[in-house]
């Protein structure tokens, strides 16, 4: 039985994608069936490799670290052959991480083989979980759509503990439900000809290859696949005919992965769930389960995106206020250059009468840049930290209203959506700027609010109809995956790291505005220089000292 089975979950961090490719992490975990057991593995290597700014920013790992931390790669794969112990090896992407790097690692360092390989965990997710409701099987994308627990990602160790929750909580009651019960049936299931039931290319890209069904164009396509000459097409052709010819003609019932909680009952009590649900023609009140699942989790994703742009801002609006007089310096002299340049060009070709109106224009755009400045430090001024007990209310308030008045709840109504769409983006500025009295002001008495706005008033109820669930349901999926990849490009940043430093050192930020303050310094005296340069042209044409465009 698959609870008997003993074998080996890993990851690992590396130089990147370009050939060779270096370890420079290595994780395992024993597993005895879907659980790990035992302590895992980890270690750094140290193999005097180059690591782009790039590649590092990913996974926080530098030469100079590894040099510090890392034990020659002989010593690490030698104690991880004994924790091995010869099983089966698994990895989350194995026609990389076994395939692309361990393999030919091992092949250049003259080791043998460690343990044999296993599964691929990536290619039985998409299996198990198709059509994938979370759009992709990125490993933190279907961690955040399952909301499973936050580990070390992206270090190897973290990404190893994040695929045994993925394979226990989501994956394994799925395995159970098609009866695949044994290691053996397991392996074979994600070694099995397979392709996605979502054609993922060409005209019908997004569509079902089950709508073939009743889709004669559909269907004919498919076709014209299996004819290919090139084999690989022709062979997934023929995998679709096959399947839609052994396919049950059962009135349309189709298979969605859940999402990891729904709502139900008149409680709207929220339960973490897995797996799959069959059924036929949805009824409407399926289908408003579905969204109110779909709307909790957009909410939290959206309060936790938030929560930490905004931290991250208001370490920039330190950093800003730190170097604003550089950088205003700056580009008050790089704007100065620029116009005494077309000053002079004006008044070489055209004279001093067109020049004047360089002149002039370069006051307004000067006028510019100086409002630009102050409306950013009045937005730097606007960020402030908040009290844990702050915190708790802004997010409770913004979670409840921006889940109660989303614009998706009249999607399939412009003239209505208009007022929801002003009225949310009035809730997410003042959560940005953390505004508690407007939020609880909008909480108390959202009517009152939109009519003393001068918005067109709304019923706040649920008014989709039945025949635009589906389209709401869908939106709603749509959403949710484009704000786990803006969290996911927050969480890579480079911004968003300087934060994380800034908590744990903080003298850090002072010495990150040192740093700039005197990068810009330099440059400031480089600018003065050709600057100075174009004023004494200037003057040498028009003889006079009184620069019309002055500093």
């Amino acid at each position: 039985m698959m609870n008997n089975a003993n074998w080996i979950l890993i990851d690992t961090e590396t130089t990147g994608f370009a050939a060779p490719i270096i370890v420079v992490e290595l994780a395992a975990q024993k597993m005895r069936g879907w659980l790990p057991v035992g302590p895992s593995f980890r270690r750094l290597l140290n193999q005097n490799a180059v690591i782009t700014p790039e590649v590092s920013r990913v996974h926080g790992y530098t030469k100079e670290i590894l040099e510090r931390d890392g034990e020659p790669a002989n010593v690490v794969y030698r104690d991880f052959a004994k924790y091995a112990g010869g099983l089966p090896i698994v990895a989350y992407n194995m026609s990389y991480g076994w395939d692309d790097v361990l393999l030919p690692e091992w092949q250049r360092l003259g080791i043998k083989p460690i343990g044999s390989e296993g599964f691929c965990a990536l290619r039985l997710a998409q299996r198990l979980l198709d059509p994938v409701p979370a759009g992709n099987c990125k490993l933190q994308t279907l961690r955040q759509f399952y909301r499973l627990p936050e580990r070390g990602a992206p270090t190897a160790l973290g990404d190893v503990e994040t695929v045994a929750d993925l394979l226990d909580q989501v994956l394994r009651p799925i395995a159970a439900s098609r009866n695949i019960n044994t290691w053996e049936a397991l392996c074979e299931y994600a070694k099995d000809q397979w392709f996605p039931s979502r054609i993922a290319f060409g005209k019908f890209k997004g569509r079902q290859y089950q709508d073939a069904h009743a889709d004669a164009a559909l269907l004919g396509w498919l076709k014209s696949l299996s004819g290919s000459t090139n084999p690989r097409t022709a062979e997934m052709g023929r995998w679709y005919l096959h399947h839609l010819e052994s396919a049950v003609a059962d009135g349309g019932v189709f298979v969605v992965a859940r999402s990891p909680e729904e709502t139900a009952g008149a409680a709207a009590q929220r339960t973490a769930l897995t797996g799959v649900v069959v059924y036929n023609n949805p009824e409407v009140e399926q289908l408003r389960l579905l969204i109110a699942t779909a709307r909790a989790q957009l909410a939290e994703l959206d309060a936790r995106y938030t929560k930490e742009r905004h931290a991250v801002d208001v370490t920039q609006s330190i950093i800003f206020k730190q170097v604003r007089v550089h950088y205003q310096a700056r580009d008050r002299l790089k704007l100065v250059i620029d116009y005494r340049t077309k000053y002079l060009k004006t008044l070489l070709r055209s004279g001093e009468e067109i020049a004047a109106q360089v002149a002039e224009a370069y006051e307004q755009a000067k006028g510019e840049s100086d409002t630009h400045y102050e409306q950013a430090a009045a937005t730097a001024d606007s960020r402030k930290d908040l009290s844990p007990a702050e915190e708790v209310e802004l997010k409770s308030l913004w979670k409840k209203l921006v889940s109660l008045y989303h614009p998706d709840r009249f999607a399939s109504s412009p003239e209505k959506q208009a007022t929801y769409t002003q009225l949310t983006s009035v809730i997410n500025k003042a959560r940005e700027t953390a505004d508690i009295a407007l939020l609880r002001e909008i909480a108390n008495d959202p009517h009152g609010f939109i009519l003393r706005a001068g918005w067109a008033s709304l019923d706040f109820a649920d008014a989709a109809e039945a025949k635009n669930l589906r389209r709401l349901f869908d939106t709603l999926q749509i959403e949710v995956l484009a704000t786990m990849e803006m969290l996911n490009d927050l969480y890579e940043s480079a911004e968003f790291e300087l934060h994380t430093l800034s908590t744990k050192n903080p003298t850090l930020l002072d010495e990150v505005s040192a740093a700039q303050s005197k990068a810009i310094e330099d440059e400031i005296k480089e600018l003065q220089a050709t600057a100075d340069q174009l004023k004494t042209e200037i003057a040498e044409l028009t003889g006079e000292n009184d620069q019309a465009i002055r500093e």
